[in-house]
């Protein structure tokens, strides 16, 4: 005759497999939602960013009398473009950082929609879209 168990430990394979379900609904319900935040914060940051570079630009109009030219672009707002003596930058403390996709901004001036236009082109790198693939500009 063999003595009686007391005393069983660790799980067993049901126990593990209901566990294991559980987390996979949970992950499937959270997930999406997640994702779907990431995407709406980088469309915010975008924004953010256009609006640091508009206020940069107006500065520099300020000082100079003009907008840069669309060849100089943003880089004008870190180094002095070599036509421009009333220039006091440097306008933006940091080099100018690539949009939330790591697509270059776009920079036009004149521009279509005011003075300048100031654009990034989405998640997508290409004009126009929709959702996260939208372009995202300051008009």
């Amino acid at each position: 005759m063999t003595a009686p168990r007391r005393f069983q430990r660790g799980f067993t394979l049901l126990e593990l497999l209901v566990v294991m379900v559980i987390i996979g609904l949970l992950a499937g319900y959270v997930g999406p939602k997640l994702f779907a935040q990431i995407g709406r914060s980088e469309v915010k940051i975008a924004r953010a960013q256009i609006g640091s570079f508009e206020k940069a630009l107006d500065q520099y109009r300020i000082d100079t009398g003009r907008y840069p030219a669309s060849e100089q672009g943003l880089v004008a707002l870190l180094a002095r473009p070599g036509d421009e003596p009333r220039w006091t930058g440097p306008y933006l403390a940091k080099a100018v950082p690539a949009d939330p996709w790591g697509h270059d901004y776009q920079y036009r001036n004149p521009g279509e929609h005011g003075d300048v236009d100031l654009w990034s082109l989405g998640r997508d790198g290409r004009p126009g879209g929709v959702g996260e693939d939208a372009d995202i500009g300051n008009w």
